[in-house]
């Protein structure tokens, strides 16, 4: 007989006690050269750290061989839109960075110094940020609230010189394109005919639809939909819409309403609130509809009442109990480790769309036996309760990371060629 489910108190006094023995928190630092000797001092600090400092001053570039900036990722927050608890500050968002850092190091042995910046103001976090950036060979940026979040990064790729990617925006966007392409085709759709409505105009639902332009969806045939309805030109408050949403304001229609929206819809994407959407409203949707509900923990209408009303549904969900997990762990670790690889100044289109195809790809492809014991599975294929990859899938780092190598070595964003060596992890 299986053990009865945690209750919530349980599950709550167990997540606390996690986080604080044997020892609070969940990083530490290693040392990775010997110091065990007069000599090894002598090396390691002073007089034998004078060395790489001067080789470092007359060219920048040898830091990556002399130090740990070619594999150190910063994972920075201002705690303003941590996890769906809002705007917790920078402290509180603590537990979330470190989080983070374990998914790098774990999946692709990438390691992270959390950085927890006490700034709201755009201008005042960029300045700190940009700052501190040559530490480091990449900046994951995190929880951080639109709209200010795409002024942020905006100006941090400008005036830094390594990768700098705001997950919440462009993680969810290639998971979750990865699995649109799948559930399109298994549904016998095509990306660039498909009518997509999105549901929240926040920092991942603008991200999304701009990824899925650039993988060939009409704008014509994208509506973005926020706590006021259809986003449109002719709204009262068009005006006084952040630049995010006015690049996705549709031409005015009768459709102003998410039910309106839905109506002859081929895709519903959900990155806004629980329990948004009532069943009946699926009903307005075309034949063979996909439903991407991705509001954690309560989607915006949860699968079991989906698929009673419709049957001819592809489900996806932010939930690990439900088949279809669009996770960012699928992308972030292995999008890093290849740009990493070959010390790409920038995360670019090419980059993300490469990330998205090897994601797709991956699913295809025949599940190792290691994946279904990870899960308790007798079996897995590709179809409509297995669109994208699992998270514990080892080839993620094998296949996700040399696509997006490649992509930056040929659209001109790479320090090195693939042939290059790299003094960085690889195993």
């Amino acid at each position: 007989m299986n053990a009865p489910d945690p209750t919530p108190a349980t599950l709550q006094q167990a997540a606390l006690d996690y986080h604080q023995f044997p020892k609070p928190g969940k990083l530490g630092t290693a040392i990775t050269k010997p110091v065990d000797s007069p000599d090894d001092l002598s090396l390691a600090y002073s007089p034998g750290v004078a060395e790489p400092v001067l080789e470092i001053r007359k060219d920048a570039e040898a830091a990556y061989r002399y130090t740990a900036k070619g594999n150190l990722v910063a994972v920075i927050s201002n705690g303003t839109a941590v996890l769906g608890l809002g705007d917790c500050g920078a402290l509180a968002g603590k537990p979330v960075m470190e989080g983070k850092a374990v998914l790098f190091k774990k999946f692709a042995d990438i390691d992270v110094f959390d950085i927890e910046v006490d700034a709201t103001a755009p201008g005042d976090f960029i300045d700190t940020v940009a700052r501190i950036a040559p530490t480091f060979g990449g900046i994951n940026l995190e929880d951080i609230a639109a709209p200010a979040c795409f002024e942020i990064e905006r100006a941090l790729i400008e005036r830094c010189d390594i990768p700098v990617f705001h997950d919440d925006q462009h993680g969810t966007a290639i998971v979750l394109c990865a699995g649109l392409l799948n559930a399109l085709e298994l549904q016998g759709k095509r990306l660039e005919d498909a009518r997509i409505v999105c549901l929240g105009a926040g920092a991942a639902g603008i991200a999304s639809m701009r990824l899925a332009l650039d993988l060939g969806a009409r704008r014509e045939n994208l509506l973005l939909v926020d706590r006021k309805g259809v986003i449109h030109t002719a709204r009262e408050d068009y005006a006084g819409l952040n630049a995010e949403k006015r690049e996705f304001a549709a031409e005015p229609s009768e459709r102003r309403t998410l039910a309106g929206a839905l109506a002859g819809a081929d895709v519903f994407i959900g990155l806004s609130g629980p329990d948004l959407v009532r069943d009946e409203w699926l009903m307005l949707m075309n034949e063979r509809p996909l439903v991407f509900a991705l509001s954690n923990p309560v989607p915006e209408i949860l699968p079991e009442v989906a698929l009673k009303v419709r049957s001819d549904l592809i489900m996806a969900t932010g939930r690990s109990d439900y088949p279809n997990q669009v996770n960012n762990v699928l992308c972030f670790p292995f999008l890093f480790r290849g740009a990493l690889d070959v010390r790409a100044r920038v995360i670019n289109r090419d980059m993300k769309i490469a990330a998205v195809r090897a994601l797709a790809a991956l699913a295809r492809e025949a599940v190792p036996a290691e994946v279904l014991a990870a899960y308790r599975l007798k079996s897995l294929a590709f179809g409509p309760e297995y669109i994208i990859p699992k998270p514990l899938d080892p080839r993620l780092r094998s296949v996700v990371a040399p696509a997006v190598a490649c992509a930056a070595v040929d659209s001109g964003v790479a320090r090195l060629n693939l042939s290059e060596p790299v003094s960085t992890p690889t195993a």
